[in-house]
């Protein structure tokens, strides 16, 4: 009741301040019209007092008086058709019966289409608590528990890559030095740092980034974004020789059907060599090969989605056969997110946390994978 008490109040007042101007229209006028009367009153007595004084002669000052005379018998013909009330211009009128019935009647009736009026109101502390899939509100609950927590390299390592992906680059960059810091380096803790200061410098492998991309391969051999981004930084330094080498080695070494091959074979080819085809290895289901790759580039827009789709709903079939699979579930929710299928995105989701749970390693991180996906997985098995 108090709510629609509150909306009538504020529409009378709107009412009011709209029709204040129209209201008071007449009456500024009117008080116009009077002073340009009293002007020329005043102008008339200025006219006589010249007249005795000999400043003008009795012709002039009739032809003075007269002018005068004519402008104030206007004015005032003026002022007495303005309070007429049929004098009124029926603009005005209408003017008038839009704003006191029209607007709010419009107003009303738009907000009982698209508004809330029965939706409690929810406190900030109340979005905290129940942050549900609002990333600005998850984001600002981990940096308030930082802000008395310092020392909590989780927290970090939580927020670096989000931080990132938001493209808050100093705020990702102090995250992943802190991470480090505390919980020790990691490949992908490195890797995060590398690209925070690479993307920072607009795609420039920096003295810093390749210092970290290094030290991630030193703990992970087989880390193929750490080793192309080196590779990178040789090309960009002017040493083509080294940087088509590392090219290559990169691409020998790389799974049948790996995402980053084409543009490895780019910058191979861009450095003068000649692109590498990747080492066969056993097909698996949902895993395309080279020549899957090959022909896909050779389809239409229609034909590739149906490849696409095809190979999602193999690899979803072979998790369900095989759900000890962590990396699977985590290519099967990204691709039906990206499908725009969010239903099945879910109830991948929800698998694969009944393969993982949440009290898991691998649970926390599908879980945080829903979240940045905006993905609840209700349901699904602790």
């Amino acid at each position: 009741m108090l709510f629609w008490i509150l909306v009538a109040v504020l529409t009378a007042v709107s009412a009011v301040v709209l029709l204040h101007p129209l209201l008071r229209g007449g009456t500024v006028l009117s008080a116009q019209r009077a002073g340009e009367a009293a002007v020329y009153r005043d102008q008339l007595q200025e006219v006589e007092r010249d007249r005795a004084s000999g400043l003008i002669s009795a012709d002039e000052a009739e032809y003075a008086r007269a002018e005068i005379g004519r402008r104030l018998l206007a004015v005032s013909a003026r002022g007495e058709d303005a309070a007429k009330p049929e004098g009124r211009p029926w603009r005005r009128r209408i003017a008038e019966v839009l704003v006191v019935a029209l607007v709010p009647a419009i107003g009303l009736s738009l907000y009982l289409k698209i508004g809330s009026p029965d939706m409690p109101d929810q406190p900030l502390a109340a979005r905290l608590a129940e942050p549900g899939n609002d990333m600005a509100i998850l984001i600002a609950k981990v940096e308030a528990h930082l802000a008395g927590n310092p020392n909590d390299g989780k927290g970090w390592d939580l927020l670096a890559p989000i931080y990132f992906r938001t493209m808050r680059l100093d705020d990702a960059e102090a995250a992943y030095r802190n991470a480090i810091r505390l919980l020790g380096p990691s490949p992908e803790r490195l890797s995060g740092l590398a690209e925070t200061l690479l993307t920072d410098a607009d795609g420039i492998v920096t003295e810093d980034a390749r210092l970290a991309f290094e030290k991630a391969v030193a703990l992970d051999g087989n880390n193929p974004r750490a080793k192309f981004y080196l590779a990178l930084a040789m090309e960009q330094a002017g040493d083509r020789a080294r940087a088509k080498v590392a090219f290559e080695e990169l691409a020998a070494a790389s799974p049948a059907g790996a995402p980053w091959l084409p543009l490895v074979n780019e910058h191979i080819a861009r450095n003068g060599g000649t692109p590498v085809a990747a080492a066969e290895a056993p097909k698996a289901p949902g895993n395309p090969s080279a020549e899957d790759v090959a022909a896909a580039e050779a389809m239409s827009g229609g034909d590739r989605q149906q490849m696409i789709e095809g190979m999602v709903e193999s690899l979803d079939a072979r998790l369900k056969d095989d759900p000890n699979n962590f990396e699977g579930w985590t290519r099967l929710i990204r691709s039906y997110v990206v499908l725009d299928r969010r239903e099945q995105a879910e109830e991948a989701l929800r698998r694969g946390l009944a393969a993982f749970p949440a009290s898991g390693k691998e649970g926390q991180q599908l879980v945080a994978l829903g979240r940045e996906l905006g993905l609840s997985g209700e349901g699904a098995q602790e």
